[in-house]
């Protein structure tokens, strides 16, 4: 029988990421802070979510909102202060609510001291934090490899003759985690933060951290269209997902067992095939590298079934699995799947195995927004327009209430409110016995309560284009999960004499104590969990 005490905390939990700018901003200055996720803690424990993860708070000129630090110690006064930062901590804790923070190893701002020291002279201290280089013989950038933001990833500079690195941002240079000096700094940066008792960090784009130290040229993607993203033109074969970032991460690893039951997130694009690697040789590596697999796939269930299998069969012994859907890099799921289908991957999301991690907003079917060209803020939309990059639409405040700029702010916010938002809010969601709201607070709830949906084995049904059905377990209970992915109502026949049981949740919450034997029958973008009965 499975023990659901014998796992961690961070295996039974649901991670709830918030972007602090458009959560909940308390003093009406437009943008979100951290006294406003503390205000809105008691949603999040109605919710029924087990820790928050919160985008980067600290100090920081803003070119890429956060993601370019100039202090790794403090909060950024628009935010708060670190006794707010506190005061949440303590808050969210007596909620026994976890809270995971974002660290930012790959880059510093270009204002943070150690670059200001860096590129000040080649004679400085910290010249070989980050990547200098001469220029190549023509006088140009030391080779060919590109930013992710648009444009050649090597910036000159004029006072001491060379150029620098960026993989994002030229404000955003890459430190060189090769040098021990600045292994030590960031290892000193966790301590501080964990020592303040965070619970763990997701650890932003750790594939990067290492970079080819001879510097080779990356090689061209011959699959390239015109019209992708530029970036996509090479491969990144020595610029990301290089041998040595594992002895990198065994080190921040190091740090974190340190201290008793934290838990490092690794940010990780890539392949399953490679994706698995970053969790390390037992006890080394990511406890939970980002598996982003579901949001790219073909939302059928042919596609969905293949990459859990594969997922599943390429986990090593102490792997453990984890979904994501949505994030504040990718299109939102109702934008992307359709109202509907955002309840199917509701339940999807839920009842894996695995650790889920859900977005902000995804619970009240939030969707992309349209953001006026005079409005846009993303660096990357401004850098490399007109390809439909942008991230603005997906950071859009929440909705919490039907009033102006929908509860989330006494004035007009740093991106304006989804224009939907009168009619998709958290006040009315939750009164609606019937929003996708109270959909995804009873699937929390039912997986909270059966280890077999939370912890327990999985084992894949035979799948079709239009349906995916799994079975979850722990000890004698036993639950099927049958999903309909299409817009058509669908019959499912399963050989098994077993399955046979009572509905105990639908999508459309109202098919609850409904008998099958065998066979089910599913309407147009319907899922439902079925209790197993002998």
């Amino acid at each position: 029988m499975t023990d659901a005490t014998s796992f961690r905390w961070w295996q039974q939990g649901i991670i709830y990421q918030i972007y602090p700018r458009s959560f909940c901003d308390t003093n009406a200055d437009g943008v979100g802070d951290l006294p406003g996720i503390l205000k809105k803690l008691d949603y999040l424990k109605w919710l029924g979510v087990h820790a928050v993860w919160i985008s980067p708070v600290y100090p920081s000129p803003m070119a890429d909102f956060g993601y370019d630090i100039s202090d790794y110690t403090n909060i950024d006064s628009v935010f708060g202060t670190l006794q707010d930062f506190d005061r949440l901590l303590d808050a969210a804790h007596d909620r026994g609510i976890k809270v995971i923070v974002d660290l930012v190893p790959n880059h510093t701002s270009h204002l943070h001291p150690w670059f200001v020291s860096s590129r000040s002279s080649r004679r400085s201290p910290k010249r070989n934090w980050y990547i200098w280089r001469d220029p190549g013989p023509d006088g140009g950038p030391p080779n060919n490899w590109l930013s992710n933001f648009g444009g050649s990833a090597w910036t000159f500079d004029a006072l001491t003759g060379q150029y620098y690195y960026h993989a994002y941002l030229a404000a955003q240079p890459d430190l060189n985690w090769r040098h021990k000096d600045v292994q030590e700094a960031m290892h000193n940066v966790m301590r501080f933060w964990l020592d303040r008792g965070v619970d763990g960090f997701r650890v932003d784009v750790i594939w990067h951290l290492v970079k080819d130290d001879r510097f080779r040229d990356n090689p061209p993607n011959r699959a390239y269209k015109p019209g992708e993203w530029p970036y996509k033109k090479l491969l990144a074969t020595y610029t990301t997902d290089r041998p040595e970032v594992h002895d990198i991460i065994a080190g921040m690893r190091a740090v974190i067992d340190e201290y008793e039951d934290r838990l490092m997130i690794g940010e990780i694009y890539l392949p399953i095939e490679r994706l698995v690697t970053y969790y390390g040789v037992a006890g080394d590596g990511c406890h939970l590298p980002f598996n982003f697999q579901l949001i790219s796939i073909s939302w059928n269930g042919l596609a969905i079934g293949s990459t859990i299998d594969a997922y599943e069969a390429a986990l090593p012994p102490h792997g453990w699995p984890n979904w994501v859907l949505g994030n504040h890099d990718k299109s939102r799921i109702a934008t992307r799947l359709g109202a509907k289908q955002a309840r199917v991957a509701a339940m999807l999301l839920l009842t894996l195995r695995g650790t889920p991690t859900l977005y902000y907003g995804d619970e009240l079917g939030m969707e992309d927004a349209a953001i006026p060209p005079e409005m846009l803020k993303d660096p990357w939309e401004r850098n490399v327009p007109g390809l439909g990059l942008g991230r603005d639409p997906v950071r859009t405040p929440m909705q919490w209430n039907d009033s102006p700029h929908a509860g989330f702010s006494q004035v007009s916010p740093w991106l304006p409110v989804a224009s939907d938002y009168r009619q998709r809010n958290v006040a009315g969601a939750q009164t609606d016995p019937y929003s996708l709201l109270s959909l995804y607070r009873a699937l929390i709830g039912l997986r909270q309560t059966e280890p077999a949906l939370n912890v327990g084995t999985f084992r894949r049904l035979e799948a079709t284009t239009e349906v995916f059905s799994y079975i979850r377990q722990a000890g004698p209970r036993c639950f099927l999960i049958a999903l309909n992915l299409s817009g058509k109502p669908a019959k499912v026949t399963y050989a098994e004499s077993s399955i046979r049981g009572i509905i105990c949740l639908s999508t459309c919450l109202d098919r609850d104590e409904e008998r099958f034997d065998k066979q089910i029958e599913l309407r147009p973008d319907e899922g439902i969990i079925g209790l197993l009965t002998n």
